[in-house]
């Protein structure tokens, strides 16, 4: 160990760095001094005998080598929670951390369903739940960071055959308008009565956005054409805008069940139109599976599936041939 020119400590404050942009808000965020951290950082550079920052700016920008110190330092770092979590498994779930990720509306509105369940029979695991992009939770379970995710969008095509991508769910994506609308006492609307509505959405980026404009156009409806009323960055926010008449929206049915049954919203059919997208498990079978996720995997997720081939699974970590 002694050859090695750097410590786990050092590795940490690196990557605190360059996600915080300064040594003050990196110390800020691991409870040290900055002189602490700014001590560390030059031990470091000593240590491999090249810069690791540019000092030039006003944020801390890494280095060539910065990057690629960084780079393996992150995998160190998984590598070693990985390891602290395989140890807290000898106590047979009497302890340990579950790690679940999520786009954001599966982790909104299903994942923290499932996690009541399992804390129920598990009331000794910590459960963290971690809701971003679907590209980011997919590498973020590639990388070891999460145990498994539940997602809505297209996993990167280079994690393809790193990741098993498991279908789970369909999930459908609803038309809502305030009950009042005169389109609402319409048993079904036509698909160009979606042109005279006005509509709020998620930002363009979306996921669900862009899996609401592919299905529109196969749909021949020219998502171009619908008037978009306003972007807001949250389902709870699109839902209140529409309650209050402002708009329409599509979002998932997983959303709207109690508004649907207060009858605060109305959910409207589009004649010969139906809107939905399939929602997938993800895991990394290369990656030490958990007692925690284990158990996740085989008491908790079949109970919301609607797919019979997801049931049939054994087990998430098999490798990705061999489900395919």
């Amino acid at each position: 160990m002694s050859d090695i020119p750097f410590t786990l400590d050092q590795l940490r404050i690196l990557k605190a760095i360059s996600t915080e942009g300064s040594f003050k808000r990196a110390a800020d965020s691991l409870y040290v001094s900055q002189p602490a951290v700014s001590l560390q950082v030059q031990n470091l550079e000593k240590q491999l005998n090249v810069p690791l920052f540019d000092r030039g700016g006003r944020r801390a920008q890494l280095t060539e080598a910065g990057h690629l110190l960084l780079s393996y330092g992150e995998r160190v770092i998984s590598l070693c929670q990985e390891t602290c979590r395989a140890i807290e498994d000898l106590q047979n779930l009497q302890g340990g951390t579950l790690i679940v990720g999520a786009s954001q509306t599966t982790g909104t509105y299903l994942i923290p369903r499932m996690i009541g369940l399992f804390r129920e029979k598990y009331s000794d695991v910590s459960v963290q739940l971690q809701v971003h992009s679907t590209r980011r939770t997919s590498w973020a379970v590639a990388n070891g960071q999460v145990d498994l995710a539940i997602i809505g969008g297209e996993v990167p095509t280079e994690l393809h055959e790193v990741l098993n991508i498991i279908p789970y769910a369909d999930d459908e994506l609803a038309l809502i308008l305030p009950p009042t609308h005169v389109l609402a006492q319409e048993t079904a609307i036509q698909k160009e009565d979606l042109y005279k509505l006005n509509f709020i959405t998620l930002d363009s980026q979306s996921t669900i956005r862009k899996v609401i404009d592919q299905v529109l156009t196969r749909y021949e409806i020219d998502p171009r054409r619908l008037k978009i009323e306003m972007e807001l960055n949250s389902i709870e926010a699109i839902k209140n805008a529409v309650q209050s008449g402002l708009g329409s929206a599509f979002v998932s049915t997983t959303a709207i069940e109690k508004e649907l049954e207060m009858g605060i919203l109305h959910q409207a059919k589009i004649q010969d139109v139906r809107i939905g997208r399939t929602l997938a498990v993800i895991v990394n079978p290369n990656r030490y599976c958990s007692k925690a996720a284990e158990a996740f995997s085989k008491e908790i997720l079949p109970k919301f599936s609607t797919k019979e081939e997801f049931k049939a699974i054994d087990t998430l970590y098999k490798n990705p041939l061999e489900i395919r």
